[in-house]
C-alpha cells in the first residue's frame, strides 16, 4: 500500500498521490496520462489532479493495475471502480488486463476472447477480481507467454482454468518447467485457425510474438511503442540475448499483415492500415542498423 508519508515531492496537492516505491515502468502513464507524468528523476508522479469522473476512474485504474502498489489516494478513495474496469476493452474481443506484476516490472497482460476458447498473452498478477472477471467471461484455454521476464503468476492461472501454457523451449527456466507446450525452432507455429506464434529471438533467446488474425500482433518485449514520440521502437538497452538477431527477427515480421501492436512494455500501436504498419517497421529497422 502506497505511503502518504513517502509522496514524492513532484506530486501536485489532491488526493492521488505516488510514492518513493515508484519503479518507472510506466503503467499509470500510460493509462491516464493526464494525471500521471514521468519526472526529471524518471519516476512517475501526479503531474495534475483528475478532474472529471472519467479521469477519477482511469487514475483508479492505474492505482489497481501498479505492480508495486506505488500509487495511493489521502484521503482514502475506494478503488472499486477501478478494479471493476479490468479487463479493459482495447477492441473487440481484446483486452488488457490490467494487474501487473512487480515480477515482470509492470508488463502488460492481454485477454483475446474467442469461441476457440481465451487466450492469456503473458501474466498478471492472479488477483482474485480478475481471476473471477476472467471466469465470468468464459476462462482462458491457452496462455501465451512471449518470453521468460514476463511469466510472472502463470502458475495459479493454469491451476485455476488448466489453461496450456506455451513457451518457447529456449526460455524455458526452473520456475516454467511445467509449461504444456513448448515451441521449437524458428518457424512458425499455427495454435488455432486465427492464431500464429512467431519465434523472434533477440531480447531474449526465445522471445516469441502471436498473431491474432489479420490485426494484432502481441510482441512482448521484442516491439514497443515509444512514450516519447508515438511511434514503435526496439530498445538495444534491454537486448539481453542478441541485437543482430533481434535486427533478423524484427525483418520476419514483415512478411506478416496486422494493424496493432500490443507490447508487454511500452505503449500500445496502431497504423491506419497494413501497409502503413510495414512502413513503421521498416524505419525501425533502418534505425536499429543505424
Amino acid at each position: 500500500m502506497a505511503r502518504a508519508a513517502a509522496r514524492l515531492a513532484e506530486n501536485v496537492p489532491g488526493p492521488f498521490f505516488v510514492d518513493d516505491t515508484c519503479i518507472d515502468c510506466a503503467v499509470c502513464r500510460h493509462i491516464e496520462p493526464g494525471v500521471f507524468a514521468r519526472s526529471a528523476r524518471d519516476l512517475s508522479f501526479v503531474a495534475r489532479q483528475p478532474v472529471s469522473e472519467e479521469q477519477r476512474r482511469r487514475s483508479l485504474m492505474a492505482l489497481v493495475a501498479c505492480p508495486t502498489s506505488s500509487i495511493g489516494t489521502d484521503p482514502k478513495i475506494d478503488a472499486t471502480p477501478g478494479v471493476d474496469a479490468f479487463p479493459d476493452r482495447i477492441a473487440d474481443g481484446v483486452f488488457s488486463c490490467g494487474f501487473t506484476a512487480e515480477s515482470s516490472f509492470g508488463a502488460w497482460s492481454y485477454l483475446v476472447t474467442r469461441a476457440q476458447g481465451n487466450v492469456l498473452v503473458d501474466s498478471p498478477r492472479a488477483a482474485e477480481p480478475l481471476l473471477k472477471r476472467l471466469a465470468e467471461m468464459g476462462g482462458v484455454r491457452q496462455m501465451f507467454l512471449t518470453h521468460r521476464d514476463d511469466v510472472a503468476e502463470h502458475a495459479a492461472f493454469q491451476r485455476r482454468f488448466g489453461c496450456e501454457r506455451i513457451l518457447h523451449e529456449q526460455d524455458v527456466t526452473g520456475g516454467t518447467r511445467g509449461v504444456e507446450r513448448r515451441l521449437i525452432g524458428q518457424d512458425p507455429v499455427p495454435l488455432g485457425p486465427d492464431l500464429l506464434a512467431i519465434p523472434v529471438p533477440g531480447h531474449t533467446p526465445g522471445s516469441a510474438v502471436l498473431l491474432y488474425g489479420e490485426t494484432f500482433l502481441f510482441t512482448g518485449d521484442h516491439l514497443m511503442g515509444s512514450e516519447d514520440d508515438g511511434g514503435l521502437y526496439a530498445s538495444r538497452g534491454v537486448c539481453w540475448y542478441s541485437w543482430p538477431e533481434q535486427i533478423r527477427s524484427m525483418e520476419r515480421l514483415l512478411d506478416f499483415r496486422f494493424e496493432w501492436v500490443l507490447p508487454g512494455h511500452g505503449g500500445r500501436y496502431r497504423a491506419s492500415s497494413p501497409a502503413a504498419m510495414k512502413a513503421e517497421l521498416e524505419r525501425v529497422i533502418a534505425e536499429m542498423k543505424a
